[in-house]
């Protein structure tokens, strides 16, 4: 003779309760098995080792503190070596460097072949520095 559902759901639920489980008779899944694993970050971060402080964290924590970082200053250097730090123009000096373009025969989109090998320098540049 067979037991009633009903019966074993109810040992079941007890079960639980005793053995400090999940009850869950339709068995869906809800990811307690996941939910009880060990935690992995603390792990991972162990495994990695712990960033160096830079000048640039020294600027951020004391902003009246006069540093000076090479890699900047050296990154700033190759920007207005190269003509990439410059002011705004205003509309007048514009239309200067058209004419002036125009005289020396160039012509208006010829700047950007030179701002293209400029962007190669630097990475050039920045790869020796890494090297």
């Amino acid at each position: 003779m067979a037991v009633a559902r009903s019966r074993i759901l109810d040992l079941l639920k007890i079960q639980c309760r005793i053995f400090s489980m999940t009850y869950n008779p339709e068995r869906i899944r809800t990811g307690n098995k996941i939910l009880r694993e060990r935690l992995k970050g603390p792990s991972i971060a162990e495994y990695y080792p712990r960033r160096a402080p830079t000048v640039r964290d020294l600027k951020k924590l004391f902003p009246d503190l006069d540093t000076w970082d090479d890699d900047e200053e050296d990154r700033l250097e190759a920007l207005t070596l190269f003509g990439f730090l410059k002011r705004k123009r205003s509309a007048k000096e514009e239309e200067d460097q058209g004419r002036f373009e125009a005289i020396q025969g160039q012509e208006k989109g010829s700047g950007r072949n030179r701002i293209v090998v400029a962007y190669m320098l630097v990475d050039i540049l920045i790869c020796m520095a890494w090297a």
